[in-house]
């Protein structure tokens, strides 16, 4: 059983928690599956008192640093050196068992380093979601390559492989999935179609540092994978990035794009010769952040399975109520991490409710709730232009992306253990599907 999962017990027991509190069967009322317990308390959009009262600044600061991070930092004033950027590249290559590494100046430039290293010719395809940051995608232009644009699943967020299979064209080199807020794609599946088809496999883990799939951690199912430690990432180095690679050839000419003086290209690789001019850019990674980054790794795991918990002891007593769900894949063979968001969806139609009503009522009582909708890509100009671009991109509907921008229903990730608001964010939901009905016609 994944960390991730509750037990029976733990499951049995929130349930009987629930029903305690009176409010979920009062939801439950509503739809008509049980009676009320108990008089409804008056909603806080209403006069009456909120549900939420705990203070929550500090459950959702982050980056988390201490002393260790302080000491490193301070080292690096008093003894300035680069080394600490080779010492986060080797961290890297033993925790996540990959055979190269290469630390960059942030997640973009480890991705425009990752499409130099493909050396495709240009013109080429590379199937990506719409639903992602723009520097997934926006770095390909720059080598002449091209999106195509592919839907995402509106329950996992990530990529959907069946509309993958509709846009595959002869120009098709590659495809590139999101692990997105730390749910890891379907890659067994992506990996077993881009072989069939011929295809390269590119993995963005920007989201999902120490999550797996079968046992094996995102970015590790891939010819070349990327990572982000942009500050609010679940592992934070303020900024900086991370390629990682299976073969020598692919590190040796992402390391010549972005660094001159090609520290970890070996003595016998063709990419050599350039040393001292190198291929590119200087996207070399500031020795702060590789400090900061390797006292990060450090208890990773640990951090993760913490977080992972605690959102499963807030989402497994909201999805009880009716009409909310959450992002998930629904396999057990995944064990995922969370930050940043907490992603649910409304059904607007079980809820018996909209979710602008829901969101308005939920932050009277105090929730930090959002209606979040997320920039998709190929709406934005730079696509619909054609000078940027070798051909220009087919802007296509994607139904699913639209309908996750339409029902989501964001919550904070707490970084740290708050049992109590915790559970004063389950009242609060409690207490505003009780009172669905009169939210449905106010």
């Amino acid at each position: 059983m994944s960390n991730n999962e509750p037990t029976r017990k733990e499951t049995a027991s929130r349930r009987d928690f629930l029903k305690t509190t009176g409010a979920l069967a009062a939801g439950l009322a509503l739809a008509g599956q049980a009676p009320a317990i108990g008089p409804v308390e008056k909603l806080a959009l209403e006069g009456g008192p909120k549900a939420v009262t705990v203070p929550d600044a500090e459950a959702l600061h982050w980056p988390r640093y201490g002393e260790t991070e302080e000491q490193a930092v301070l080292e690096l004033v008093r003894h300035p050196t680069y080394d600490a950027i080779a010492g986060l590249e080797d961290d890297w290559k033993k925790h996540f068992g990959v055979p190269y590494a290469k630390a960059h100046v942030n997640g973009t430039s480890a991705l425009a380093s990752m499409f130099f290293a493909l050396d495709l010719p240009p013109g080429s395809e590379i199937m990506v979601p719409s639903y992602t940051f723009f520097a997934t995608i926006v770095p390909m232009r720059l080598f002449g390559l091209v999106p195509v644009f592919v839907d995402i699943n509106p329950q996992t967020l990530n990529f959907d492989l069946e509309d993958a299979k509709k846009r595959l064209t002869k120009n098709t080199k590659a495809v590139l999935p999101v692990h997105w807020i730390g749910l890891p794609a379907d890659m067994d599946l992506i990996n077993d179609w881009a072989k069939e088809k011929d295809l390269i496999v590119l993995e963005d883990s920007a989201h999902a540092h120490g999550a797996k799939i079968k046992d094996k951690y995102t970015g590790s199912w891939s010819r070349m994978a990327i990572y982000s430690f942009q500050m609010s990432k679940p592992l934070p180095a303020i900024e900086g990035g991370i390629g990682v690679y299976q073969n020598q050839e692919d590190h040796d000419r992402a390391e010549a794009f972005g660094n001159y003086d090609m520290p970890s290209v070996s003595a016998d690789s063709p990419y050599m010769k350039y040393k001292g001019s190198g291929l590119g850019l200087k996207l070399r990674m500031h020795p702060f952040a590789a400090a900061l980054a390797r006292c990060q790794l450090k208890g990773l795991e640990e951090r993760n399975e913490a977080g992972a918990r605690q959102v499963r002891r807030l989402n497994d007593a909201l999805l009880q109520l009716p009409g909310l769900s959450e992002q998930t894949s629904g396999r057990k063979d995944v064990q995922r991490l969370y930050y940043s968001w907490n992603m649910l969806f409304i059904d607007e139609a079980k809820a018996g409710m909209s979710r602008e009503a829901a969101v308005k009522a939920l932050v009277a009582e105090g929730v930090r709730a959002t209606a979040p909708s997320y920039t998709l890509q190929h709406k934005l100009p730079l696509y619909a232009e054609e000078q940027w671009w070798h051909h220009k991109p087919v802007i296509p509907d994607l139904p699913g992306s639209e309908k996750a921008n339409a029902t989501s229903l964001g919550l904070p990730y707490f970084t740290t253990d708050v049992p109590e608001l915790v559970e004063q964010y389950i009242k609060a939901f409690e207490k505003v599907w009780a009172h669905r009905k009169d939210l449905a016609t106010a």
